[in-house]
């Protein structure tokens, strides 16, 4: 097999593996309402299937840095996904809901291992010139899934019993875990590296409870509740704290000098902004189809779909972009059409057609596709090579953050919002138009002013090459 194709084989066996864990997130949404029936519970109860896997992820990602040196990274990815499938396992037989709760926090430790590694697994099989391609290609994964997701869930949970919403999982998953054993490649572990206890227990600790609160946080009065407040003031100090810990210690958990580049600085400016963007448009834009316009969840789901395979084809020639041009050429580019296209779905009429909302919704997908996992490649391409792993993690934790509080956020904007237009006199239907186009400029607003920042990002890589070569044509010219 040649060099090539054994590099494409890494991408295609991470890309397995974190599609089956974003795809069963997302297909559990749509499944709730049913879940509620079928267990005899409340809503806020079974919103802990959602939650407890937010919360497992995050507080187990800033972790995976230290146990890729430590282990090595294909170790710790593959005993991972075995995490993840044992959780869908143990999923399929829970007999109540406290045990598919337990099953979903399993599962979050297994996702929290798999989805920094496997960018880290993907910078280590590829020259820097060439992962901006790699890197979209397997980023069409993280956005085909969420929008595929709901509808698989809802024909599931429709057609057959609730436990096939995680038996969905063991073939894609089992699939992952053959392809990843076999063409992953081994890395050195590293006997000596120390665990930083202390460092665990306060990152932990922080973007656990800020997390919980968040994902608990679906309403005004519940975000703003003493007890929520102190559970955010809580973790933000723990968090403070952490990052002051770290600054005294020779092996840290995470290398948080990393945010001194540049580079990686903005482009987890620009990550976390597009999350947000990505994240409110998943909630919002089924209220606009079904509550607004009245149409199916069939018509939501092909809303979706055209967006998500064009974002992926997008990411793939941003991916390119970046490789040959560097990450002006297409980041800020990316972030404009993000940030317009979102504010023309922000300004919607009552009478506007599906197919105006489906090609708006196509064009802001290019938008995310050029914006985000270009972002993430270029900055982590200006981290040093051991640092890869660390700084995927941290990537992905406020990664993680941002899209939880971009969702409480627009979700609780929109409710408060509606009811106070319906109380001033408001038609229902005009007020969740209102509501729901005012979110949307809202985040355009905030992608808007991302753009000069992104400008700040330079294709260093190709600098750090142009000086090597005038460099070695002065030695020549030298005679060295």
């Amino acid at each position: 097999m040649s060099k090539l194709q054994s590099k494409w084989l890494v991408v295609i066996a991470v890309l397995f593996g974190t599609f089956t864990v974003i795809l069963n997130n997302s297909m559990l949404n749509p499944a709730l309402p049913s879940l509620i029936s079928t267990f005899n519970a409340n809503a806020v109860s079974v919103g802990w299937i959602l939650t407890i896997f937010m919360v497992a992820m995050g507080m187990t990602m800033p972790v995976t840095g230290y146990l890729g040196d430590r282990f090595g990274k294909k170790s710790i990815y593959l005993l991972g996904l075995a995490i993840f499938l044992s959780g869908s396992i143990f999923g399929i037989f829970s007999g109540s809901l406290p045990f598919v709760i337990a099953a979903r926090f399993v599962q979050g430790i297994g996702g929290g291992l798999m989805m920094p590694i496997s960018m880290a697994l993907i910078f280590q099989a590829f020259p820097k010139q060439e992962r901006g391609l790699a890197v979209g290609i397997y980023g069409v994964a993280a956005m085909v899934a969420p929008a595929i997701g709901p509808t698989v869930g809802g024909i599931l949970i429709t057609y057959l019993p609730w436990p096939f919403l995680f038996a969905f999982n063991l073939p894609f998953g089992l699939l992952g875990l053959l392809l990843a054993s076999r063409y992953l490649k081994s890395t050195n572990a590293n006997p000596e590296r120390r665990f930083d206890k202390g460092g665990f227990v306060f990152v932990t600790l922080g973007i656990g409870l800020i997390l919980y609160a968040l994902g608990r946080g679906q309403t005004l009065n519940i975000l703003v509740s003493p007890a929520n407040l102190v559970l955010i003031a809580i973790g933000v100090i723990a968090v403070v704290v952490f990052v002051f810990y770290e600054r005294r210690k020779e092996q840290p958990l995470l290398e948080l000098s990393v945010f001194r580049n540049a580079n990686y600085a903005v482009s987890i400016a620009v990550t976390t902004t597009a999350s947000i963007g990505l994240f409110s448009g998943i909630f919002l834009l089924p209220l606009l189809i079904q509550n607004v316009y009245g149409l199916s969840e069939i018509q939501t789901g092909l809303l979706f779909l055209p967006a998500a395979l064009l974002s992926g084809a997008m990411m793939s020639l941003g991916g390119r972009l970046l490789d040959k041009k560097g990450p002006r050429w297409v980041v800020p580019p990316g972030l404009l059409i993000l940030a317009v296209s979102t504010f023309l779905i922000g300004n919607l009429s009552l009478s506007a057609p599906f197919w105006l909302i489906l090609v708006i919704n196509m064009v802001r997908g290019a938008g995310l596709g050029l914006s985000n996992m270009p972002a993430t490649t270029a900055g982590m391409n200006d981290i040093p090579e051991h640092l890869v792993s660390q700084g995927s993690a941290m990537n992905n934790v406020l990664r993680q953050i941002s899209s939880a509080f971009g969702i409480v956020f627009f979700s609780i904007y929109y409710e408060v919002r509606r009811a106070n237009l319906t109380a001033a006199g408001e038609a229902a239907q005009q007020a969740s138009l209102q509501t729901i186009n005012e979110a949307f400029v809202i985040s355009s607003i905030l992608m808007i002013l991302m753009v000069p920042i992104s400008l700040i990002m330079r294709n260093s890589t190709k600098e750090k090459q142009q000086a090597k070569g005038v460099s070695n044509d002065e030695n020549k010219s030298n005679g060295i």
